[in-house]
This record gives C-alpha cells, sequence and structure tokens, in this order.
C-alpha cells in the first residue's frame, strides 16, 4: 500500500493530502523506463565488450584452432612446393637432357588459372584471405604435380625405348676374335680382288674358317635369309629397328642359315656361319651396317665386347688399304 503524504495548508491553519496528478505520474513513469533502458542497454554492451558467453567464448576458441590449422597447412604446402621444385629441376637438368627431350618451361609448370574467379565462394568467411590463399597454392602444386606425373611417365616410355635402342644397336663384332684369322678389309677404299680397280668397299671383311659361327651383332628381326642379292652370296639382314639394318654375306653353302625370315634374335645368337659364296676369293664374312638405309663404317659399333687394345688394333688394320676378299 503505498503511503499517503500530507502538506501545511497556511491558510487554513491544518495539514492537507497530497493529490499527485496524473499527467505528472505519466512523465515520471516515462523518465523511469527511459533510464532503466538506457541502463539495461549500457550493460548489454558492456557485457558485449567485456563478458563473453560460454557459446561465444568457444567459437572463438575454434576459430583461433582453425586458423592455427590453415597455418600449419601452408606450411606443409611450402615444404611440398620445395619438394616438387627439386623434382621438376632434375626431372629437366638430368632426366629430359639425358633422354633427349626438351626441358618443361617454368611458365607451364607454374601457370596459374585465368578465367572465372576459383574461390568466390569463400568470400566473406572467415579467414578468407588465408583460406582462398591456401586453396590457390594447392591447386597450383596439384597442377605441377599432373604435369611432373606425365613427364615422368613420358621419362619412363624414353627409358624403355633407349633400354631396346641399347639392346638393339648392332654392338659387337659378328665373329669372335679367337675365332679370327685376321680382319682383312674395312670399310674405305680398297682394290677389287676381281679387276684390280680402286673401289669402295662398304662394310668390313673377317677372314676365319669355313664353319666358324657368326652372331647376331644387336638384338631384331631377321628380314632376309636367301641367296637372292648379286655379289652376297648365301647372306642374312637383320633389322634392329632405330633404322639400323646389318648384312652378313657369303656363308656357307650347306645349311648357311641357322634363323628364317621373321625370326627374332637376341645380340650374340648364332645365325649362320662362315663360307665364301657369292663373289668371294676365299672364306671370310663380309659384315656391312646400315642406318637410315645408308651405309655407315661399322668399326664404330665395336664397343659391346672388345677391350680398348683390341679395338685399336682391329681400328688398324680396318684402315689399311689394301685388296678385299670381294
Amino acid at each position: 500500500m503505498s503511503k499517503v503524504k500530507y502538506y501545511y495548508d497556511s491558510e487554513t491553519l491544518s495539514y492537507r493530502k497530497v493529490e499527485t496528478k496524473k499527467r505528472r505520474f505519466f512523465f515520471r513513469s516515462l523518465l523511469f523506463l527511459v533510464v532503466s533502458f538506457c541502463f539495461g542497454l549500457g550493460c548489454f554492451f558492456f557485457a558485449d565488450a567485456f563478458l563473453e558467453s560460454p557459446e561465444l567464448k568457444k567459437s572463438r576458441d575454434k576459430i583461433e584452432y582453425l586458423e592455427l590449422q590453415l597455418d600449419d597447412v601452408q606450411e606443409d604446402v611450402v615444404r611440398l612446393s620445395t619438394v616438387i621444385e627439386n623434382i621438376e629441376d632434375r626431372d629437366n637438368n638430368i632426366y629430359r637432357i639425358y633422354f633427349d627431350a626438351n626441358p618443361i618451361p617454368a611458365e607451364q609448370r607454374q601457370a596459374g588459372f585465368g578465367g572465372v574467379n576459383r574461390y568466390k565462394e569463400y568470400e566473406g568467411e572467415p579467414s578468407a584471405k588465408k583460406i582462398i590463399a591456401l586453396r590457390e597454392s594447392i591447386d597450383r602444386l596439384k597442377k605441377r604435380t599432373a604435369i611432373q606425373s606425365k613427364s615422368l611417365e613420358e621419362i619412363a616410355i624414353l627409358a624403355e625405348d633407349k633400354e631396346k635402342l641399347l639392346a638393339s644397336i648392332p654392338a659387337i663384332q659378328p665373329v669372335r676374335n679367337q675365332d679370327l684369322t685376321r680382319m682383312a678389309s674395312g670399310y674405305g677404299y680398297r682394290t677389287d680382288p676381281f679387276n684390280k680397280t680402286r673401289k669402295f668397299h662398304f662394310g668390313m671383311d673377317f677372314t676365319s674358317p669355313r664353319g666358324t659361327p657368326v652372331f647376331a651383332t644387336g638384338d631384331g628381326v631377321v628380314e632376309r635369309a636367301d641367296a637372292n642379292s648379286s655379289g652376297y652370296g648365301n647372306h642374312i639382314r637383320i633389322d634392329h629397328g632405330f633404322g639400323y639394318v646389318s648384312l652378313y654375306a657369303h656363308l656357307r653353302r650347306s645349311k648357311p642359315y641357322n634363323v628364317r625370315p621373321g625370326q627374332k634374335v637376341k645380340r650374340g645368337d648364332i645365325i649362320g656361319y662362315v663360307g665364301s659364296t657369292g663373289r668371294s676369293q676365299a672364306p671370310h664374312l663380309h659384315y656391312e651396317v646400315f642406318k637410315d638405309k645408308e651405309r655407315i663404317n661399322p668399326i664404330n659399333f665395336y664397343y659391346g665386347n672388345l677391350t680398348p687394345d683390341e679395338f685399336n688394333a682391329l681400328l688398324q688394320k680396318s684402315q689399311q688399304e689394301n685388296i678385299s676378299l670381294d
């Protein structure tokens, strides 16, 4: 119950009851409400600025943790970029050079992504700059990795071809040194044994007894094994691939061929035997090497089974301008 207030009226010399006017009451009430609202609003802003609710604190802690994780991932991306940069450097300066492949330009390896904004969905999100920078770094790394993976696949193919090439090149002597009587004639101008004129000799003549084994000088496929080429008599041609063909002529009459056309042979396989068929004056093997259908000096291909001293001795004999045997 509200207290009743009185005041002293000097005219009537008596106490009179205080009558509160309604307007005054309204304004006082309104003033109270305004002051209360302002006080509450001030308390709210104070609490928001200096006090955190458990939920808000939890959210802030989670954001800080995620930002730390972003920093860690960014450092991992930087380390991975360093690793792939090292691989790219070796790929360009070792592997691709060794296998005669053109280096991949840095502009191609590290090119960005043009066109539309790939990271628009992250704009306006917390830590948007960090997220966009990280996504861009990862996308670049993925692209560089894809290019390097494709390059290594190409290198693997080139290495396989290189291995096949090394096995296919006619790189050994077609007759063993211990079976040789002598190296009768080499590549170059020689005296023809039949008309005694100076003529270019396109192969090497290895003098050996009849029946001496003749070896395939490199992996390949037998192209011919017949006597249908003028002057060569019984002869064999092996296609080694990569533009190389080797020819073995003047093989013996009885059972001259140890192989047949279309047969695959390996370096060192016995393909025939020394004889003296065709345009030949004595038992010997006439040996030729073709590269892209052009005859070349076989002396350059004996690195597979001769020591340096044996090669030098053979080289000196092959350079003597004498009478050939065919």
